[in-house]
């Protein structure tokens, strides 16, 4: 009997391709796309980025095109209250969050794997550039990148555990963005050639200080200072700001200054010098271990960005998880995930709590 999987389609040439190739391994496909929030809300009728009204419409041709079934199933609600709303609140606390990693989290690996198995589906797939291996060794599914380091998205799925593991399948994860390319081109698939969105999907106008201050209205300007506190300049607001932030201050000053901390308490953006963006201590909330959480510090490397390298680091996996890395690492900004490896596995991550900043 064969193999149902259901294929998480957002209308991408990714998606596609993960579609294509389980149907040519055999599997019984099924597409599926979100419907995540209401578009009339963005205005923006050329937006055909991810979950999109032309995002569904492209998913539906492939479908077509593959001979599978495609639905459009409704999460607007799921959406709102985990990501969007979670994503407000994180910039009212003065933290810069990444919307993905719920959305990975909840909406496609909880919500979503829950719906696919709902419907009689041995797996939920994706097209995310990742790979699930099984040690037969241990016992264990490992979370491992993918083979192209420049598309490889194992950071926005460190949330992956020993129970979601089994049901997922990653057809990507042993490709390159140009092999999928060549693949989609000759298969003939409508989203061959379709451009890829680097904006947040909810956003498509990437105008984050407007979408923000409509939804938080209280944000007021406040006061800019040093690291010595003394009171440099006047903000427009602490959702306009995020660690490392250079540009936008609006303070003449004989030499640059960058956003070094923001204390939303005191409705307050504090200022320094290149050298006080460098911290070697950070703590991790929301930790999830993809096998199980280790009895004793280890050594590993550390991701703090979705595009920068990993960085070596000792990790104490206590109550509230430190991470102290071997060098100071700059801007590294709680709200962030901070994902941590060792050598091509994933081995766990967190959302950055608190980090311990040298602003003397």
């Amino acid at each position: 009997m064969r193999k149902r999987v259901v294929v998480a389609m957002s209308g991408g040439v990714d998606s596609s391709v993960a579609a294509l190739l389980l149907k040519n391994r055999g599997y019984e496909v099924i597409g599926v796309t979100l419907s995540i929030w209401e578009e009339s809300e963005i205005k923006i009728k050329s937006y055909r980025g991810c979950c999109s009204l032309e995002a569904v419409n492209d998913a539906k041709r492939v479908a077509a095109k593959l001979g599978i079934p495609h639905y459009t199933l409704n999460f607007q609600k799921e959406f709102q209250e985990s990501v969007i709303d979670y994503f407000v609140k994180e910039y009212s606390r003065g933290r810069t969050p990444n919307p993905c990693l719920k959305c990975n989290q909840i909406i496609k690996f909880e919500l979503l794997l829950k719906k696919a198995l709902g419907l009689g589906a041995d797996y939920l797939a994706t097209g995310h550039y990742a790979r699930i291996e099984y040690d037969k060794k241990r016992g264990v599914f490992l979370l491992k990148k993918g083979v192209d380091k420049k598309k490889d998205q194992s950071y926005v799925l460190y949330m992956l555990n020993q129970e979601t593991l089994p049901l997922i399948l990653f057809p990507l994860g042993e490709l390159t963005k140009d092999e999928v390319r060549k693949i989609a081109k000759e298969a003939g698939l409508p989203t061959a050639m379709k451009s890829e969105s680097q904006e947040i999907c909810f956003i498509p106008d990437n105008d984050y200080p407007a979408f923000l201050q409509k939804r938080l209205p209280q944000i007021a300007p406040g006061p800019i200072v040093d690291t010595e506190g003394n009171v440099i300049g006047t903000h427009q607001g602490i959702i306009h700001y995020t660690i490392g932030q250079r540009r936008g201050l609006g303070i003449p000053f004989g030499k640059p200054l960058y956003v070094v901390d923001i204390i939303p308490e005191k409705n307050m953006i504090v200022v320094g010098e290149e050298k006080h963006l460098y911290s070697q201590i950070f703590f991790l909330e929301e930790v999830n271990w993809v096998e199980k959480k280790p009895s004793q510090a280890f050594r590993a490397q550390v991701k703090i960005r979705y595009r920068s390298p990993e960085k070596e680091a000792t990790i104490f996996p206590e109550e509230e998880v430190k991470v102290v890395f071997s060098q100071p690492q700059k801007a590294v900004t709680p709200g962030q995930a901070g994902v941590i490896y060792q050598g091509e596995v994933v081995v766990g991550g967190g959302i950055i709590k608190e980090v311990v900043r040298n602003l003397a």
